[in-house]
């Protein structure tokens, strides 16, 4: 009788979690942004400033900066990454923006963003970089920021190892 009702009871926690999953799942699944792909802002000396956060925060660092590994909502079996890098002052790369930082959103669906986006009046900077890292594109937003866009590629979703500090 114990290994009935513990079977039952697991059983009905499973179904319970399972069905709280479909209930908490996004209503509009369709192509959207899904987390923040990375970071990038000017600096004077991107080579130092790197050196300064390896050093005093213990960030590891590539040549391009760092990349921080985590796992995706509710399927902890998918690795995604969030890249960290400082571009040089003279960096052309955030043109047309005059900032001093872009924002890389991890996207899904993007040819169906980038659609949805044009219908409301909101045209890309430029066309979509398809690597083997994923498809890029960049937008404005109404502040003057220059976005970058990410669809990943790949079932681990490797980081952007593309981005230079240019």
């Amino acid at each position: 009788m114990k290994k009935f009702t513990l079977m039952g009871l697991l059983c009905a926690a499973f179904l319970l979690g399972y069905g709280f999953s479909r209930v908490t799942r996004p209503v509009n699944s369709g192509p959207r942004v899904t987390g923040i792909g990375g970071i990038f802002f000017k600096a004077k000396d991107p080579a130092a400033l790197k050196a300064w956060y390896s050093k005093n925060l213990g960030i590891r660092m590539s040549a391009y900066g760092s990349t921080f590994e985590w796992r995706q909502g509710m399927d902890s079996t998918k690795k995604a990454f969030t890249s960290w890098a400082p571009f040089r002052e003279t960096s052309k790369y955030f043109e047309p923006s005059e900032k001093q930082f872009m924002i890389n959103y991890r996207v899904e669906g993007l040819d169906a963003l980038l659609s949805q986006m044009k219908a409301g009046g909101i045209l890309p900077v430029d066309s979509v970089q398809r690597t083997s890292g994923g498809n890029f594109v960049h937008l404005m937003d109404p502040e003057g920021n220059k976005i970058e866009l990410w669809e990943p590629a790949g079932v681990e979703n490797a980081p952007p190892g593309m981005v230079t500090t240019k």
